[in-house]
């Protein structure tokens, strides 16, 4: 990835540039403040309103719309190139998409699903990798979850999508290893901005849910160029819940 901290666009960005999607609470939200506080400037999209709030009290680009929406993501990626010319690191986020019993979904719940945590990635790729791309590189990371590796029956939807996310970040990573751009996923686990229910902690061998700023902290990792050399890979954030090697 450039390390623009040291470049100046025709715009004036003298820092690097983050866009993050989903992001008006929990993990995006804190994912917001610590780049904030490590010297990017960023946009960001929620469909609350709360992320656009965060984006102007930090200095930032705030958009309200959804990220299922094509529309909604370009009017974020245009925001970020009209203010500051450049764009460094993607984060994308994701609501909650239908849960249920397996067989009790619908096609439409399906779906759903696949809008929520898969085909937005998509199109935020499809967006932002010219971009990357010309400006000899990047980086973006995909909030998962640790059911993309061992599927939870109680969010199956996700599960199944972001197994599928994985899919696709490591066939976007080969596909534009050469041109500096990468991608990967971080996989959470419980985090705290869910009450810890005691069954749920107990499979956790650290035995506590995560802090979102961990999580936030593995988010800045992938997307600086401390991980030049990390694409393609799934970061699992979860105390040791998942057990598959």
């Amino acid at each position: 990835m450039t390390d623009s901290s040291n470049t100046t666009s025709a715009h004036g960005a003298e820092k690097p540039v983050a866009i993050f999607t989903a992001a008006g609470s929990g993990m995006g939200a804190a994912a917001v403040r610590l780049f904030t506080e490590r010297g990017w400037e960023v946009a960001v999209l929620s469909s609350s309103g709360a992320g656009e709030a965060l984006a102007h009290e930090l200095g930032g680009v705030g958009i309200t719309g959804d990220n299922r929406v094509e529309a909604d993501l370009v009017r974020l990626v245009d925001g970020a190139m009209e203010r500051w010319g450049r764009i460094d690191a993607v984060v994308n986020s994701a609501g909650h998409g239908p849960s249920g019993d397996l067989l009790a979904l619908s096609d439409e719940d399906w779906h759903a699903g696949l809008d929520t945590y898969l085909l937005n990635v998509v199109r935020m790729a499809r967006l932002t990798a010219p971009i990357l791309i010309r400006q000899g590189g990047g980086s973006i990371v995909n909030v998962s979850t640790f059911a993309a590796v061992e599927p939870d029956p109680a969010f199956p939807t996700s599960a199944v999508a972001r197994a599928g996310l994985s899919a696709f970040t490591k066939l976007f990573a080969d596909r534009y290893a050469a041109e500096r751009v990468r991608m990967n996923d971080v996989l959470p686990g419980f985090v705290d901005t869910f009450p810890e229910r005691p069954a749920s902690r107990a499979r956790i061998p650290m035995g506590r849910y995560a802090r979102v700023s961990e999580v936030a902290e593995a988010i800045l990792f992938l997307a600086s160029p401390a991980s030049s050399y990390v694409t393609g890979q799934a970061i699992r954030v979860d105390g040791g819940l998942t057990r598959s090697i």
